[in-house]
């Protein structure tokens, strides 16, 4: 085993073999780079003197320049053949999606964790099991929490936190409620179906010259829009600062019947519904009423 300072030193569960503690190599103890190595710990950022054994492994920071491989060396993990899709399993995607949602490079993300870029670049590509501190460090870079990070809480409603201690609730203009309904989303359509009973479903949606449109299929629930006066609302929870805000618009839906104006749509439209099938049947709401609300501390 061969490292250099800044490199990554990785202790893996020997039953598992995925990381259970990690910390930044800050100093050598001989030139060719051979263990020991003084070690600071990302759990508790402690410096101490390691000596690793067989459950190490080391993440070079400048593998490309030096020409040392990336991932595990491999006499504990072989990394990802080359050309391979490695699996990043769920953490790993979260941490992708996350990142690019915030618009930040991996480099700005590792360096704002504290953290080698290669470490990164390893958890999100690998199915891995880093410490409790280096998962809040991402989860606060990130603006989400290391349990949401983890995938903890995906089957369980929004907004279990606490309320704030001195909330503000304030009623957004109908500029502030387009701005939140942005170009496209999930949102969910209020209706009542033909035997009168309420219904509300969720629908991806998109918004042309200020109409809300989304697609479903002939004879479904949300079809039952179609004709009627309907409600559509999206909102956004963050569950770690217990905030948030909610838009309503309601107005006619109206059914697009002009093949030429449905292919168009389909054709620009930023994603496909998330249930899958045949979803040809295009919806249009007007807005006639366009309400909002915002929910942040008092002091701000």
């Amino acid at each position: 085993m061969r490292a250099h300072v800044g490199d990554q030193l990785v202790i893996e569960s020997p039953s598992t073999g995925a990381a259970r503690r990690d910390g930044e190599i800050v100093g050598l103890h001989h030139e060719d780079g051979t263990p020991p190595y003084d070690v600071r710990w990302s759990d508790t950022d402690e410096v101490t003197l390691v000596f690793p054994g067989p459950d190490a492994h080391v993440h070079h920071l400048e593998h490309e320049a030096s020409g040392t491989p990336a991932g595990p060396e491999p006499a504990v993990s072989e990394p990802a053949p080359r050309g391979r899709t490695p699996n990043p399993g769920d953490m790993g995607r979260r941490l992708v999606a996350e990142r690019r949602r915030h618009g930040l490079s991996r480099e700005e993300t590792a360096a704002r964790a504290r953290m080698s870029p290669d470490y990164l670049a390893y958890l999100e590509e690998h199915p891995a099991d880093p410490t409790a501190a280096t998962l809040t460090r991402l989860a606060d870079v990130l603006g989400t929490t290391a349990t949401a990070l983890r995938g903890g809480g995906m089957d369980l409603p929004p907004g279990q936190g606490h309320a704030l201690l001195h909330p503000e609730v304030r009623d957004l203009d109908p500029d502030e409620c387009r701005t939140l309904l942005s170009t496209h989303g999930v949102g969910r359509v209020g209706v009542t179906e033909s035997d009168g009973r309420p219904a509300i479903v969720p629908v991806n949606y998109e918004i042309v010259d200020d109409m809300i449109a989304f697609r479903t299929e002939p004879g479904s629930v949300a079809a039952s829009a179609v004709g009627t006066e309907a409600a559509f609302e999206v909102d956004h929870v963050d569950e770690t600062m217990s905030q948030g805000w909610s838009v309503l618009a309601v107005g006619p839906a109206n059914a697009v019947t002009d093949p030429d104006a449905a292919r168009r749509l389909t054709e620009r439209a930023h994603s496909t519904p998330w249930v899958g099938g045949e979803r040809e049947l295009w919806v249009m709401l007007r807005p006639a009423r366009l309400t909002g609300r915002r929910i942040t501390p008092a002091d701000r």
